[in-house]
């Protein structure tokens, strides 16, 4: 069974988020192993969802230029009418997560969507919560995923930045 640990980071602002992801690049973090969760302002409101694991997402929303320039740095992304939550964007591993969950209509213990992506990938229960109230506050998560050096690593170049909260959660 493959072990889950990430790195959470909670950021009250893209441009936090932004130089949470350029210290992790220069830091020697992959990237590719980096999630990426905001809320957009999205202006239909009937839109469900979409995802793309290749190409970079066309701008969109009040914070279109944000999202679409991490696109090209992130594997995979998503945008998510999340009932609760409202539109949310996502980059990283953390949209296949939420896939599947949607694909085979896992539900798990009540989370929403984004919750139970979470959860999928080791983040324990309290804390799914306590980042999805974070999201319903305007704020955003970088996630470091990987093995145990990899998170720590991730810990360590995120701590001099002062954000707010970072934390480490093992599989």
């Amino acid at each position: 069974m493959e072990e889950k640990n990430s790195a959470v980071a909670i950021c009250n602002t893209h441009i936090e988020a932004e130089q949470v992801v350029k210290e992790l690049q220069k830091s020697g973090v992959d990237i590719k192993k980096l999630s990426i969760v905001g809320r957009n302002y999205h202006s239909e409101e009937d839109v469900i969802g979409y995802y793309n694991t290749g190409d970079r997402m066309k701008q969109w929303g009040k914070l279109g230029a944000f999202w679409g320039g991490l696109w090209g740095l992130l594997f995979g992304s998503a945008f998510f009418f999340v009932p609760g939550l409202g539109p949310i964007a996502v980059g990283g591993p953390l949209v296949s997560s939420i896939v599947g969950g949607l694909e085979g209509a896992a539900t798990v213990g009540g989370f929403t969507a984004l919750g139970a992506g979470l959860f999928g990938l080791g983040i324990p229960k309290n804390s799914v919560l306590k980042y999805e109230t974070a999201i319903k506050a305007d704020k955003f998560l970088v996630i470091a995923h990987g093995s145990r050096e990899e998170v720590e690593k991730a810990k360590e170049a995120i701590e001099p930045l002062d954000i707010s909260n970072v934390t480490v959660h093992h599989g």
